[in-house]
């Protein structure tokens, strides 16, 4: 059986990522739109997935479910397409661990079970944002990655600054409008993925192998 053609997988990859946050982003839209009294500001974005209070929370938890899974294939798929070096695997690795997390926000909504879906969310806000800082140091290394560079960098410290403020702020519930510095959070890592996968979508076809030279 032929070997897969790596162009085509990573373009494959690219693609299902691309999807993922896509229908993830319309689905938060639709959901909030039919939320009464939703606020950007004050409400977090797992309030969509509020198996009590919203409306179309199945929506919203599917959709984030799909994500995940979404994520996790394409990541696998794309995996060589990625900038090479000591950077992709434990940056890729961390991505791996926050689209498993994605699915498990999904399937433990934040009134159903707070302990899980708190620590899942976090293992998509952490990893996620380091990641984003990893691939981008290591984007510089690669000629088509390396417009990318500075976005990933920049896009991976916003959500980990957020995310530095966010935390401790829980506790004791003085959080600056809770909702948009957790928009904070998510959003660079959406923006970045849908980037990634554009790249990804672009991928050039594979360096043919020399030619043997006759005796």
């Amino acid at each position: 059986m032929a070997a897969a053609n790596p162009r085509i997988t990573t373009r494959v990859g690219g693609a299902l990522v691309a999807i993922g946050v896509v229908q993830f982003s319309v689905a938060m839209a639709v959901v909030q739109a039919a939320y009464p009294g939703y606020s950007d500001l004050q409400n977090y974005i797992s309030d969509l997935g509020n198996t009590a209070t919203s409306p179309w929370h199945p929506v919203f938890n599917v959709s984030i479910m799909i994500l995940g899974a979404l994520a996790f294939v394409g990541i696998l798929l794309a995996w060589d397409g990625f900038p090479g070096g000591g950077t992709r695997a434990p940056a890729l690795g961390l991505l791996l661990v926050a689209s498993v997390a994605a699915i498990l926000v999904g399937v433990f909504p934040e009134n159903v079970n707070p302990t899980v879906h708190g620590l899942a969310s976090l293992l998509v806000f952490a990893p996620g944002g380091i990641a984003l800082v990893i691939l981008g140091i290591g984007a510089g290394s690669s000629p088509r990655w390396r417009w990318l560079r500075e976005i990933s960098i920049g896009l991976g410290l916003v959500t980990l600054v957020a995310l530095a403020y966010y935390v401790p702020t829980q506790s004791n519930n003085t959080t600056w409008d809770p909702g948009f510095v957790e928009r904070l959070i998510v959003f660079p890592i959406l923006v970045w993925g849908f980037l990634a996968a554009v790249e990804l979508l672009r991928a050039p076809p594979p360096t043919p192998a020399p030619h043997a030279v006759p005796a």
